[in-house]
């Protein structure tokens, strides 16, 4: 019999009983072959179950008579379409509150626990895109317009703690440009150049060897190929925005020191542990080679 656990189970709870009516554990009487493998079935079904309870469904293993409960009418109700689709929405509604809306309020405000989406107005969105009625926009339309707008919110609430970072890269930049040597690229990437190359210049489709120092303003080091003993590779139009404007510029063989705002970065999200949101980017890089073919 091919095993099964719980923990695989993404969405709907199969549990295999032989029960009768009732909110208690049933009975068992094994008095031949068919008892005891439903019986062994059962049991065999439970592996992993209270874990999936209490970590994936939030259940309290104070009211497990409760679950017991609602166990023994799932089972108990057969073919009844009615009462199946009355329990399949009382699972979804305890995934919404539990996990889901849970997830958005993380993902949107981070650990302030102050705020959280409306829930009311969740559910009139589910419902109406579940049923197909009364929607105000089409889910299709929904998925664009809840991605613009979490972006945005996020940006909102990331800029209010990391708002610092910004204007200390805005500043920075604003000198920056004044100091000799330095010179600005339409898009607002800055760069001086160490050494003057005279090979081949990239595309943004050109396959490029590179070694390069990433710092924040503070000196601080988040990467370099130079610590790691080789130089990496890929296309020019694969990398942050503001790599990708330095390269198109940048004969091979030379080696600029250039600066990034942090919109060409990485703006308003955090990468690893040091780059921080709205961090202007500070990179020596070093081009080696341009394929151009690749």
């Amino acid at each position: 019999m091919r095993k099964l656990t719980f923990a695989a189970i993404a969405a709907v709870l199969t549990v295999v009983v032989y029960a009768s009516c009732g909110n208690g554990t049933p009975k068992a009487n094994l008095r031949s072959d068919v008892d005891t493998v439903s019986y062994a079935i059962g049991m065999a079904q439970t592996q992993g179950l209270k874990d999936y309870l209490v970590g994936r469904l939030g259940v309290d293993t104070a009211y497990m008579d409760e679950f017991i409960k609602g166990l023994n009418e799932g089972a108990n109700a057969g073919d009844d379409k009615k009462k199946a689709a009355y329990y399949a929405g009382i699972q979804i509604g305890q995934q919404i509150s539990n996990q889901m809306v849970k997830g958005i309020n993380h993902e949107l405000f981070g650990e302030d626990s102050t705020k959280t989406i409306s829930l009311k107005n969740f559910m009139a969105g589910f419902i109406s895109g579940t049923t197909g009625k009364g929607g105000l926009m089409t889910v299709d339309s929904a998925q664009v317009v809840a991605q613009n707008l979490m972006r945005s919110i996020k940006a909102k609430n990331l800029e209010k703690e990391f708002g610092p970072n910004k204007k200390e890269g805005e500043d920075f930049l604003k000198a920056n440009a004044k100091k000799e040597g330095v010179k600005v690229l339409p898009s607002g990437v800055q760069y001086k150049v160490i050494k003057e190359g005279t090979g081949a210049l990239p595309k943004d489709t050109s396959r490029v060897k590179v070694h390069y120092e990433g710092r924040l303003l503070n000196d601080s080091v988040f990467d370099s190929s130079y610590k790691r003993g080789q130089p990496t590779e890929f296309r020019a139009n694969q990398v942050i925005k503001g790599w990708t404007e330095a390269l198109v510029h940048m004969p091979a063989g030379s080696i600029w020191e250039v600066y990034i705002p942090q919109e060409l970065a990485y703006g308003e999200r955090q990468q690893g542990a040091l780059i921080k949101p709205f961090s202007m980017l500070i990179f020596k890089i070093e081009l080696l080679e341009v394929d151009p073919k690749k």
